[in-house]
């Protein structure tokens, strides 16, 4: 099996510097921003992460609350391109997310999913026309194209696109700017940026459906550790975190690489797949109690749940009171990385959405709502970190909330 990706360098089309999007466009509705704290998460880079002594591995000295650019600049860039992720980190993301899907001869490329009908150009390919299949994953039936029937050669001619352009019109101007990256394309960038900045460009990189794939015979977990270790990331003060929605692909990493791990936890009463193919009852409402989560604590260092375990909503979609997940987190010694905050009303809770137009009778859904005042009721909770598509936003509502170095 063909394992990471060439060798040309950086992907032509992609930035040194991307400039970022004036302050009108970042902050949108952002008049709760203190002056303050706006200034300073713009100007101040992000803290350098090296390991401080007698404090633990090196993800303990990273800010708090850590912003995690969720594919990367994905509210301004298609998402997992070296364009969204060059503008997360030129605005001073902690940390840049990478989701992994592998292609028919075992290349790890960055994809939020192997269904790439709605973030590439593929259906307007003729050549790839029979490439058009229905596919059951994880238990959904998909039809699109795949990564998996693709060689990289072939998924290189592609070009990326804007996986939400009615939400995200303005995004659309980059379709075709990007092909999609590899992830030892996405590690040597980081190798470069770091340098460049004189610190580590710290990864957050999922394993996506690797039971799915370990059936076909292209597991994720082994050429992601010889990667890892390729590029010294292995170890336990690497700047680079690993997770999945799977349990136990962060308990095979663990065998595989000392870096720290994440088990990601969907919606309350879901099971992970690899529970429901190896036949485990337990189900997330499970791992979120004191035991599931010290169960987790046994091989990974932080759970990565939804926003809905933290702070549930009612029937109308406003949010209630606090869980106490992430008290009980902490109480097992996990960091808490909840997913995934977007400015935009749509994917804001109800009491949180606005509308910006007096003239308009409903709120736009595509318009950005009370997003500071949700970050900090989310703040407020303790957690760690946060997932975003807008690391300037996250950035500017940390300074806002007071951020410190160093988890607790």
């Amino acid at each position: 099996m063909t394992l990471g990706g060439d060798r040309s360098g950086t992907e032509p089309g992609t930035p040194a510097a991307e400039p970022a999007p004036g302050r009108r466009t970042l902050l949108g509705a952002a008049a709760g921003a203190t002056a303050l704290g706006a200034s300073a998460a713009l100007a101040a880079p992000a803290a350098a992460a090296g390991r401080r002594p007698g404090r633990g591995p090196a993800y303990r000295g990273l800010p708090v609350p850590t912003v995690i650019a969720h594919r990367g600049a994905s509210g301004y860039r298609p998402e997992h391109t070296l364009g969204a992720y060059q503008l997360a980190l030129d605005m001073g993301a902690h940390i840049i997310e990478q989701d992994l899907v592998p292609t028919r001869d075992g290349h790890l490329v960055c994809r939020h999913e192997n269904d790439i009908t709605g973030t590439t150009d593929v259906a307007r390919r003729p050549e790839f026309a029979a490439r058009r299949t229905t596919k059951t994953v994880d238990g959904q039936s998909y039809t699109g194209w795949f990564t998996e029937d693709f060689t990289l050669a072939e998924l290189k001619t592609l070009r990326a696109t804007e996986r939400i352009p009615r939400t995200r019109p303005r995004n659309t101007l980059y379709d075709g700017r990007w092909t999609i990256p590899t992830f030892e394309e996405v590690l040597r960038w980081a190798e470069r940026e770091g340098r460049r900045r004189g610190r580590p460009v710290w990864l957050h990189v999922e394993t996506k459906h690797p039971t799915y794939f370990r059936g076909l015979g292209l597991g994720l977990e082994e050429p992601l550790a010889r990667l890892l270790r390729r590029y010294g990331r292995d170890g336990r003060d690497a700047p680079v975190f690993l997770q999945s929605f799977e349990p136990s692909s962060m308990r095979r990493m663990a065998r595989l690489v000392a870096a720290p791990r994440v088990v990601l936890l969907d919606a309350a009463g879901t099971r992970p797949w690899d529970f429901v193919v190896a036949g485990d009852p337990r189900t997330v409402d499970d791992l979120i109690t004191p035991r599931g989560l010290r169960w987790i604590a046994s091989f990974a260092q932080g759970i990565g749940p939804t926003f809905a375990l933290v702070i549930p909503r009612d029937a109308e979609g406003r949010l209630t009171r606090p869980t106490t997940l992430v008290r009980d987190a902490h109480r097992a010694d996990l960091l808490v990385h909840p997913y995934t905050l977007r400015n935009e009303n749509q994917f804001l809770p109800l009491d949180h959405q606005r509308d910006d137009d007096p003239a308009t009778p409903a709120t736009d859904p595509g318009g950005y709502g009370d997003v500071f005042g949700l970050y900090q009721r989310y703040f407020a909770t303790g957690i760690d970190g946060v997932f975003t598509d807008h690391p300037d936003t996250g950035l500017l509502a940390a300074a806002d909330f007071g951020s410190t170095t160093g988890h607790g």
